[in-house]
């Protein structure tokens, strides 16, 4: 459960709470400076201090007069006004001359001469310097006290000094700038964080913490558990997110935010479809052994353009069974179409005999059945598959309804393990309804020929025509989803024949060619499946 505290700071925006952190850090970080500086400061002017008392010192011992006074234990008197001149011209607190066992020749309160100087002076006794703080008769101090030698004895002592007083004086004396520079800090601190809040306030849209994480998780669910392939691209072509389904369906790699489109390996008509400015709906592409449906639209927020949110569908198996539906039907039509002309051609010998005319019955029934004869020998002794034996007398009966002649090449050989029935059957019949679409109210011979050669390891169709053709700066296109040289190119069942062709013999590992006009000519190879 949330204390009273926390539900306090969840009830902040991230804003906000961003800004009492960032000045809670910035005074903290001032105020640390701040000691710091005072500390070094302080360090500063105690070590001055004490090089000041020490230089003094040092320099009022070696003096000639002061050794000579000190060695007959200052008999004229000269001492007291040397040492007072010195500490007035130092600006020390005072200078004692004394004897090595500590009596005073000197001292700022004249009452004080003759006494036992208080402090300690057995290193400087020994010939050594002493440096301490300490408390005298003119209160707390800082003070060196140093021997005076003559002929490397120690005849006597000088002690000089400087109140706590006048140091705490001289610090007081380095604070102003401290604090100013703190100040100064501060106030740019300040600022900084006002810039600082004002801008995440923009980002984060003054939502709380509680509501950003949230609004993360859910989107995140959401990205991960849609069923369509989600890519935002901006405007530069660069990846900014890529859920689950999208890098499945895509083949994208594991992280693909951050880099451009046209590296992460896709087709060229579909990086063109991502990158470009277009919006598009219901776009068909085919990537690898998929067709997928693209629908992309342009993001914007307060005028600025964020890129584009492009959706993608899985359509391969809806495609699939689509074109299988249509060659079933085609099937179906074609054997309706047979039985059609069988049926005609029963009425008539019907009728001759009915009209007394029994031998031009069975002219016509002897002629009939040699042609369809014909046709049946050739598909059956070249096909080893009774579906596409089917398919192909089906076909060839449809065709000579429609007006078109169908000619199976004599030599035609088909091997059953080309393929299962399904893909057979979708590239044979997409490929002969195209022909004799072609050929269709056309002027002239309206012929569609068809050929297959058995290569071994593969199989090789040629199915041609004697219509129009496909001009050259078409023959790309016709091999898109949607795209027809048909009237009503575009709409609905239209341009999908070819395009399942070319997607069916491309999973299977096959090629597809379409040689120049006059007329069409499409070869397909198919390899073959070997023994099961």
């Amino acid at each position: 459960m949330f204390t009273r505290d926390d539900a306090g700071r969840a009830g902040r925006s991230v804003a906000a709470q961003t800004t009492a952190l960032v000045v809670a850090l910035v005074f903290g970080v001032i105020a640390a400076g701040l000691a710091a500086a005072y500390v070094q400061a302080r360090r500063a002017v105690a070590d001055e201090a004490t090089a000041r008392v020490l230089a003094v010192a040092q320099s009022v011992a070696a003096e000639p007069d002061v050794v000579a006074a000190v060695g007959d234990g200052d008999a004229g008197g000269v001492l007291q006004p040397l040492a007072e001149a010195v500490r007035v011209n130092t600006r020390t607190d005072f200078v004692v001359v004394m004897s090595p066992d500590g009596i005073r020749y000197s001292h700022p309160n004249p009452e004080q001469v003759g006494r036992r100087f208080v402090g300690h002076i057995e290193g400087a006794q020994a010939g050594g310097t002493v440096v301490e703080d300490y408390t005298g008769t003119l209160g707390p101090s800082r003070r060196a006290v140093v021997p005076v030698l003559s002929g490397g004895r120690v005849v006597g002592l000088v002690a000089v000094g400087i109140g706590k007083e006048a140091v705490n004086a001289r610090l007081a004396d380095e604070l102003p700038p401290l604090l100013v520079a703190g100040a100064v800090a501060g106030l740019l601190a300040a600022v900084g964080t006002t810039l600082i809040a004002r801008r995440v306030r923009r980002q984060t849209r003054g939502l709380r913490a509680a509501e950003l994480q949230a609004m993360h998780d859910h989107h995140d669910a959401v990205l991960h558990s849609v069923t369509e392939g989600l890519v935002l691209v901006d405007p530069e072509g660069r990846v900014r997110l890529a859920n689950d389904e999208a890098r499945r369906l895509l083949g994208l790699p594991e992280d693909p935010a951050g880099r451009e489109v046209a590296e992460l390996g896709l087709a060229a008509p579909l990086v063109a479809a991502m990158t470009d400015a277009d919006v598009r709906e219901d776009d068909l592409h085919v990537t690898g052994s998929r067709v997928l449906v693209l629908n992309k639209a342009r993001a914007h927020r307060d005028g600025e353009d964020l890129g584009s949110v492009v959706t993608v569908r899985d359509r391969t198996d809806l495609e699939e069974l689509t074109g299988e539906l249509g060659a079933a039907r085609g099937l179906a039509e074609a054997l309706r179409s047979q039985a059609h002309e069988s049926g005609n051609r029963l009425h008539t010998m019907v009728s001759l005999i009915e009209l007394g005319h029994p031998e031009r019955a069975v002219e016509f029934a002897t002629g009939e059945l040699e042609r369809a004869q014909q046709l049946t020998d050739v598909v059956v002794t070249g096909v080893e598959d009774p579906t596409v034996s089917a398919l192909l007398l089906g076909k060839a009966a449809e065709a000579h309804e429609r007006g078109v002649e169908l000619v199976i090449d004599p030599g035609l050989r088909w091997p059953a393990d080309v393929g299962t029935a399904r893909d057979v059957v979708t590239v044979i019949g997409n490929l002969v309804d195209n022909a004799v679409d072609a050929v269709t109210g056309v002027d002239g011979v309206r012929r569609v020929s068809l050929r297959s050669r058995d290569l071994g390891d593969r199989v090789e169709l040629v199915v041609a025509d004697t219509g129009p053709g496909i001009p050259p700066e078409l023959r790309s296109r016709v091999l898109e989803r949607g795209f027809s040289t048909k009237s009503g190119g575009g709409q609905a069942g239209r341009g999908i024949g070819l395009a399942l062709v070319h997607h069916t013999v491309e999973r299977l590992g096959g090629t597809l060619a379409i040689d120049d006009p006059p007329g069409a000519t499409v070869t397909v190879t198919l390899p073959l499946r070997g023994p099961a």
